[in-house]
């Protein structure tokens, strides 16, 4: 069986009190709706900084209270809260065009944090860059493949909708989350 503890976690999370988790957990959900803010709208997909965050949250909580986090914020989402992009909720936003980005969201948190407890993280900051780019790429994929099944099976308009405008945004977004780790493994480190 293979031992799923983490190796590495930043913020150690997973040994703090439920309530420092759960504060944790909220604390996260209010980020995710402050970068679903920070839109640039385009139809049928807005580039958001939705992608960077829920990828920034997965390396930092770990992959199980990243993916609680987002989980969270999408039931938040569902309930009606204005917390996904363009400050909107509901549950049209599951079954619409974007839906397949919202659904991917946790497993883009898990494979972040996944890969940076086991050393993808700000101690290798090149080495988070290139799982957060891989784990981008799965979420952009998912995102796209439910874009093409709402567009009637079209595929290549899907890809050039819901793929490739944002590739050079996700280098960029997964670029600054390398980053930010690295700084925050700098501030750790002095501290």
């Amino acid at each position: 069986m293979t031992n799923l503890a983490p190796a590495y976690s930043p913020l150690r999370l997973e040994s703090r009190p439920l309530v420092q988790q759960a504060a944790a957990v909220a604390f996260g959900s209010l980020i995710l709706a402050v970068a679903s803010r920070l839109e640039v709208p385009l139809y049928p997909v807005p580039v958001t900084m939705q992608t960077f965050a829920v990828g920034l949250i997965g390396a930092l909580y770990g992959w199980r209270l990243g993916a609680i986090t987002v989980l969270a914020w999408l039931l938040q989402g569902a309930a009606g809260l204005p917390v996904l992009a363009g400050g909107v909720g509901g549950l049209a936003k599951f079954v619409g065009p974007t839906a397949g980005y919202l659904y991917a969201f946790p497993l883009l948190a898990m494979i972040a944090g996944f890969l940076a407890e086991r050393g993808w993280n700000g101690k290798k900051p090149l080495l988070a860059f290139a799982g957060l780019v891989g784990a981008h790429l799965i979420h952009l994929s998912l995102g796209a493949a439910w874009l093409a099944y709402w567009l009637g099976g079209d595929v290549q308009k899907a890809f050039v909708l819901g793929f490739a405008p944002f590739l050079i945004g996700l280098v960029l977004k997964s670029a600054l989350a390398a980053a930010t780790l690295k700084g925050a493994e700098t501030l750790g480190a002095r501290r």
